[in-house]
């Protein structure tokens, strides 16, 4: 079986990837295919989460093996052990430090077919930085949320109000 992926990003509007890999293709080998279709080096440590409908992380696999709950590896773990039906998440995390990362969906399942190497059949768009410093990142999000200092409660709070 053939699985067609479509990644996005949020940090860049016009960009999109779709990606067609083998089921019984590793991780590692989508990573790869990734990897070489954003122009990024294979250097950093990254890691995928396969997610619920709300894009909640469920399951991790990493590249290399880690003290988590998760003993899957990248090279160690096929994609059709945990991803098995059309519209399945994943997300690609691809800078640790700042979280930042790829939206995935598997958009369909082509059975009866074949594929030797993973392709990038799609290339919108250029990906954004692989690395931001962490200053970046941070002045990047903190214009967006700007609380006030009441945002927490009124400064007159007093503890003790729980007690009477």
């Amino acid at each position: 079986m053939i699985y067609r992926f479509l990644m996005l990003s949020d940090e860049v509007d016009d960009f999109k990837r779709e990606i067609r890999i083998d089921s019984e293709a590793t991780f590692l080998d989508l990573r790869n295919i990734i990897l070489d279709s954003v122009k990024y080096s294979k250097d950093q440590m990254d890691s995928f989460f396969i997610c619920d409908d709300d894009w909640s992380k469920r399951t991790e696999v990493t590249l290399v093996e880690m003290d988590t709950t998760s003993d899957d590896t990248m090279a160690e773990t096929r994609l059709d052990e945990l991803v098995e039906e059309e519209g399945q998440r994943l997300l690609f995390v691809f800078d640790n430090m700042t979280e930042r990362a790829f939206f995935m969906e598997l958009r369909e399942i082509i059975p009866g077919q074949d594929l030797k190497e993973a392709v990038c059949t799609k290339s919108v768009g250029n990906a954004p930085a692989q690395l931001i410093s962490f200053d970046e990142f941070e002045s990047k999000n903190s214009g967006s949320s700007d609380l006030g200092e009441d945002f927490y409660g009124d400064s007159e709070y007093d503890i003790d109000e729980l007690d009477r």
